[in-house]
C-alpha cells in the first residue's frame, strides 16, 4: 500500500475549464476535514471542489463526491485512479472552473480521471512496512563481515568503541536469518536483544 507526503498540485485545462488538482498525504479524518475545509474557503468562488479519500492500512475507509457534477462523473473516477494505484492516506481534491462548454458524462469521467493521473506523476511515494528492531555488539572483523553478507539489515545506529555497538532493523521473517547467519560466520554479537515490532517507511 503506497503513501506520499506532503501535497502536490497540477492544473489542466479542458475545453476552458480549469481543473486544479491538489493530492495530499493525511494520516485521519481530522485532517481530511481541516484541508477540505480550507481548499473550499480558499476556492469559494469555484463551480466545483469534487474529492475522492481513501484511509488505513487496508484501505478499509473510503469516501467519495461529485459536488454538484452528475453522479459517478468526478468522484468515483478519482477514487478509481487512487485505488488503481494502490495509495491510502491520501486525499484529492479536484477544483473545477466551469468554462462555459458542456463536457458530457463521459468526457467528465475522462477529466476528473486524467487530473488526477497527471498529479500523481509528481508524487514520491513510500510504504511502511512492518520490521523487528535489534540491538548488538561485535568486533570491528565481525561488523565488515555483516556488511558484506547481510544486505537485508537496515542498519539505524552504529558506535565505534572499542567494540562496535549495532541499532537496527530487519523483516520479520529475516530475524531468524540474522540468529543463523551471525552463527554460521562466526561473528560474536554479545548481547543480541530482540527489541520488540516497529514500523519504518522506505520509498517505493
Amino acid at each position: 500500500m503506497l503513501r506520499i507526503k506532503g501535497m502536490y498540485e497540477n492544473e489542466i485545462v479542458i475545453e476552458k475549464s480549469r481543473f486544479i488538482t491538489r493530492i495530499f498525504g493525511v494520516d485521519n479524518i481530522d485532517m481530511v476535514n481541516s484541508i477540505l475545509e480550507e481548499i473550499r474557503k480558499k476556492h469559494y468562488d469555484a463551480t466545483h471542489n469534487c474529492y475522492a479519500y481513501i484511509l488505513g492500512d487496508n484501505q478499509e475507509i473510503q469516501k467519495c463526491s461529485d459536488d454538484g457534477e452528475p453522479q459517478k462523473t468526478a468522484g468515483f473516477p478519482m477514487m478509481d485512479v487512487l485505488k488503481k494505484n494502490d495509495l491510502t492516506n491520501v486525499l484529492v481534491i479536484v477544483t473545477r472552473y466551469f468554462g462555459g462548454i458542456l463536457l458530457g458524462a463521459g468526457g467528465l469521467v475522462r477529466a476528473y480521471s486524467d487530473s488526477v493521473s497527471q498529479v500523481l506523476k509528481k508524487c514520491e511515494f513510500y510504504d511502511i512496512k512492518k520490521v523487528i528492531k535489534f540491538s548488538f555488539t561485535t568486533s570491528y572483523s565481525g561488523y565488515n563481515t555483516i556488511l558484506k553478507v547481510m544486505p537485508y539489515l537496515i542498519i539505524d545506529n552504529t558506535s565505534f568503541t572499542s567494540d562496535v555497538i549495532i541499532t537496527g532493523y530487519c523483516d520479520l521473517d529475516k530475524y531468524d536469518k540474522l540468529t543463523e547467519e551471525l552463527y554460521k560466520y562466526k561473528i560474536e554479537a554479545n548481547g543480541l536483544l530482540n527489541l520488540g515490532e516497529s514500523f519504518i517507511e522506505y520509498k517505493k
